[in-house]
C-alpha cells in the first residue's frame, strides 16, 4: 500500500498537544510534512522552553508512523524559533545593502527558466510542478520557486506544509518532495489567507525568495510567474539573470491574445523564449473513448510557427492530472508510466538533449 499524507495525518491525529488544544495536527504544531516513498518526516514547531514536555510527543509521533505499513523510515523533529532566530520577514521590501547592477545570478544555480501565461486558468502551474518532477527524475537537481505570490499553489500541488525554518531570521531553508526544492509564499500564510500587498513589498519578497533561500547547487530554477505582464515578471527579468521563458496557454483565440501579449514582453526584455506549450489540447472520454477538442486545436502550434518558436508539447485535458495535482503528487510521480506523465517527460528531455537544463 502506497503511503500517502492522508494516512499520516490519521495515524497522528489521537496524539494530544500537552500545550495546545486538540492534537498536533489540529494544533498546528505538527509542520513541513514530507512523504516521499517509503520515508515520513515532519517537523514540531514549539517554543524551545518547552521541548522537555514535547520530547515524549515527538518519540510517540515517529513510532506511530514507523508503525504505517510501507513505511521504511521516519523522522520527527523538535524546532523552534527562538528570540535570536525570529521567523524570516518578508514584509518589508527594504534592502539595507547596495544591490548590484544590472541582472544577478542566484548562488548556486546555473539556469533560470520562467514559466508564464498571458492569463490565468491556462495550468501554468500545472505545467511547472510537472516540468520540474519530470527533470528531477531525468537526474537533474531542480529548484522551483513560486512566484504567484497572489495566488500560490505549488505547496498543495507538491505535497508540501508547514513553515520553512530560518536559523538566524535572514537564512530561509526551503522545503522538498518529489525530488523538488521548493519555495513559495504559501508556506508563510495560511491556506486560506490573503496577501494584501502593494508592488514594493511584493518585489521585496520576490527578491528576498530568489537571493536569501539556499537553493543548494541546482541545475535549474524554475519559477513559476503570475499570469499577466507585471511587476512580478518586469522585477524577475531586469534583476536576475533569467535564462529563458516557457509559455503556457490553452488553444483558444482568447489565451491566445494574452499568450501573445506575454512573449512580446520577454522579447522586450531580452528574454529568449525557450518554446510554447498547449495545455488542455484535447479531451478524450474516459467512458467511449472519443476526442473533443473542448478549447479548440492547433491555436498554440500556429502561434509557435509564427512566432518562430518550438512547440513543446500539447498536454491533454485529463482527470488523472487534475487529481494528481491537487492530491500533492504531480501525475509525472503518481502515475509515471501514463501517457500524460510522458508529455511532461517527453518536455524535459527536449530541454535537456537541446542544452537548455
Amino acid at each position: 500500500m502506497a503511503v500517502t499524507r492522508e494516512v499520516v495525518l490519521a495515524a497522528l491525529k489521537d496524539i494530544a498537544d500537552p500545550v495546545g488544544q486538540g492534537d498536533i495536527v489540529s494544533s498546528g504544531v505538527m509542520r513541513a510534512l514530507n512523504v516521499d516513498g517509503s520515508s515520513v518526516r515532519f517537523v514540531l514547531e514549539i517554543d524551545p522552553a518547552k521541548a522537555k514536555l514535547y520530547e515524549p510527543v515527538r518519540a510517540q509521533a515517529e513510532e506511530r508512523v514507523k508503525a504505517i505499513a510501507g513505511v521504511e523510515t521516519a523522522s520527527v523533529v523538535l524546532t523552534g524559533h527562538s528570540a535570536k532566530a525570529p521567523p524570516p520577514d518578508l514584509k518589508s521590501g527594504q534592502h539595507k545593502a547596495a544591490q548590484p547592477e544590472g541582472p544577478q545570478k542566484v548562488p548556486g544555480v546555473a539556469r533560470i527558466i520562467a514559466v508564464a501565461s498571458g492569463k490565468g486558468g491556462v495550468g501554468k502551474s500545472t505545467v511547472s510542478a510537472n516540468l520540474a518532477c519530470a527533470l528531477a527524475a531525468e537526474g537533474k537537481r531542480v529548484g522551483l520557486l513560486d512566484a504567484d505570490v497572489y495566488g500560490p499553489s505549488q505547496p498543495r500541488m507538491l505535497g508540501v506544509s508547514g513553515r520553512p525554518a530560518s536559523p538566524d531570521g535572514k537564512t530561509i531553508l526551503p522545503m522538498r518532495n518529489h525530488g523538488v526544492t521548493m519555495m513559495s509564499i504559501g508556506l508563510m500564510t495560511n491556506e486560506d489567507q490573503a496577501v494584501v500587498w502593494r508592488g514594493p513589498m511584493l518585489m521585496g519578497a520576490l527578491q528576498q525568495m530568489l537571493m536569501q533561500v539556499q537553493w543548494g547547487a541546482l541545475d535549474v530554477l524554475i519559477v513559476d510567474l503570475p499570469p499577466g505582464t507585471g511587476d512580478v515578471q518586469l522585477t524577475l527579468s531586469q534583476k536576475f539573470a533569467l535564462d529563458g521563458a516557457l509559455v503556457v496557454s490553452t488553444p483558444q483565440d482568447v489565451a491566445l491574445l494574452d499568450a501573445r501579449k506575454g512573449i512580446d514582453m520577454f522579447r522586450q526584455l531580452n528574454i529568449p523564449i525557450i518554446g510554447m506549450i498547449e495545455n488542455m489540447s484535447t479531451h478524450i472520454c474516459s467512458s467511449c473513448g472519443h476526442e473533443e477538442h473542448v478549447f479548440g486545436h492547433g491555436g498554440v502550434a500556429a502561434e509557435a510557427a509564427k512566432l518562430d518558436v518550438p512547440l513543446l508539447a500539447e498536454i491533454p485535458l485529463h482527470l488523472d492530472i487534475r487529481l494528481a495535482s491537487d492530491g500533492g503528487a504531480p501525475i509525472v510521480t503518481s502515475k509515471p508510466d501514463s501517457a500524460q506523465a510522458q508529455s511532461f517527460r517527453n518536455v524535459a528531455k527536449t530541454l535537456i538533449a537541446d542544452g537548455v537544463v
